[in-house]
């Protein structure tokens, strides 16, 4: 079993930055992927940036060159530096690691939500 606890949400002015942490209840070496999800009111859970399991990162393309996206392996936490916020970007951030158990099963685990509210 995996723990996520986020912490760093809150609001912000527009042009503002906050920066989302995650800790791990686990080593990094028992997670094959981590990353930053959000879900806007009304709107479906998507994908924020994340590493994958071969050490890349990726990003939605509203975030790229604003947020980025970082680790401290020696305090299993993972980062979410989040600059030049807009509007668009208030919603309720969730961290996600994954593991892969077999060929066709991966194990997934949420944090509980942190909320980013970014006033114009």
């Amino acid at each position: 079993q995996v723990q996520l606890v986020e912490s760093g949400g809150g609001l912000v002015q527009s042009g503002g930055s906050l920066r989302l942490s995650c800790a791990a209840s686990v080593s990094f070496l028992s997670i094959d992927a981590m990353g930053w999800y959000r879900q806007a009111p009304g709107k479906q859970r998507e994908l924020v940036a994340g590493f994958t399991s071969g050490g890349n990162t990726n990003y939605a393309d509203s975030v790229k060159g604003r947020f980025t996206i970082s680790r401290d392996n020696a305090k299993n936490t993972v980062y979410l530096q989040m600059n030049s916020l807009k509007p668009e970007d208030t919603a309720v951030y969730y961290c996600n690691a994954n593991r892969i158990i077999t060929s066709t099963r991966v194990a997934n685990y949420w944090g509980q939500g942190t909320q980013v509210t970014v006033s114009s």
